[in-house]
């Protein structure tokens, strides 16, 4: 963890993204003066700019806050030994730009002024932006795009089952899970009713045994079911068009399941390298899904949470308490890191059991 001795800090740098170039204001330790200007957003002009600052420190640290607390920005300043980077809450900074232009009015320069006095006057509520370490980094960022591609599998799965219920409501009652690779397949193979009577029984039976399908007496029905089964519509136009749709959603929802297969194992590979993999693992409830979460929410630096309280108020599981004369209300706390409040919420439902 970085030790911050402001002395040594010898530049001071509020930085906003702008449309095609960075808009930052700088003030040298030391001195009033205010300088303004900007940065394009290739790498080459950033590593220059961020050097040039060393050049102008002196050999002291450089002090940057910025109105994001990830992205490309961070990942590009996150190399320098010589930088300390400050995230600003946009909502906090929104306020205190209202209490200045109570108007609204708000341009890229003026929003840099507004990160560099606010960097200056109310850093002892600022919080330095401490890396984890890369493995703890690449695991949370794993987890947060595996469930991306969950949740689009899912309204991918969705998307299928309103386009079947159209013109070939049976097979959802035939084919399982939309989102497994059974049913994917499947319909790949017979988008419709018509297509599915044409084959032999055999073949059928064939491709349900070859994808795990148990219960010969529960398959044979399945079978007779499928030959006595009546198309809900015979128009042409609907069958084409809802055929080729649910092809394309199935080999799209096969994909993903591919994808998410490859993320699991890039995650299990993290999680049983890791060192604090057996803590977590241990947790009620902690799965191999659940247990690498929970590890990317702690982390390996531990000490950067003072009290259990900061952990639920961080991850908003903490209501929100407003208080005034004789009135108290709890409120839901919305502003905090979703995913990291679903992680919570989900490990408290599993442990619970």
């Amino acid at each position: 963890m970085k030790q911050i001795d402001e002395e040594r800090i010898a530049v001071w740098v509020g930085l906003d993204w702008a449309g095609g170039e960075r808009v930052y204001a700088l003030r040298m330790a030391g001195s009033e003066r205010i300088e303004t200007g900007s940065v394009k957003q290739k790498p080459e002009d950033l590593r220059e700019w961020v050097n040039s600052l060393r050049d102008r420190s002196g050999g002291g640290w450089v002090a940057v806050a910025v109105e994001q607390s990830r992205g490309a920005l961070l990942y590009a300043l996150m190399d320098y030994e010589f930088v300390f980077i400050y995230p600003v809450n946009p909502k906090s900074l929104a306020k205190y730009r209202q209490a200045f232009y109570p108007s609204g009015g708000k341009d890229d320069p003026r929003d840099a002024d507004l990160i560099l006095d606010y960097l200056l006057k109310h850093r002892d509520r600022m919080q330095l932006w401490q890396p984890e370490s890369p493995e703890v980094r690449c695991l949370r960022m794993l987890s947060e795009e595996r469930r991306k591609l969950v949740d689009l599998r899912t309204e991918l799965s969705n998307q299928l089952t309103a386009n079947l219920k159209n013109y070939f409501p049976q097979a959802l009652g035939w084919v399982g899970p939309l989102k497994e690779t059974t049913a994917c397949e499947f319909l790949e193979r017979w988008p419709s009713l018509q297509e599915l009577q044409k084959p032999k029984a055999a073949v059928i039976r064939r491709f349900f045994r070859s994808h795990g399908a148990r219960g010969v007496e529960r398959l044979e029905e399945k079978l007779v079911e499928m030959r006595q089964a009546q198309a809900l519509t015979k128009d042409w136009a609907i069958l084409t068009a809802g055929g080729m749709l649910a092809q394309s959603l199935a080999r799209q929802i096969g994909q993903l399941n591919e994808s998410v297969a490859l993320f699991d194992r890039k995650i299990e590979e993290l999680f049983k390298n890791h060192g604090d993999h057996i803590i977590f693992s241990s947790l009620p409830g902690c799965g191999p899904a659940l247990g690498p979460r929970l590890l990317a929410l702690f982390g390996d630096d531990r000490e950067r949470f003072d009290s259990s309280e900061q952990v639920q108020t961080m991850s908003g599981i903490a209501p929100l308490m407003k208080a005034g004369g004789k009135t108290r209300i709890a409120h839901y706390r919305r502003a905090c890191p979703k995913f990291m409040r679903q992680s919570i919420h989900e490990f408290a439902a599993h442990s619970r059991k």
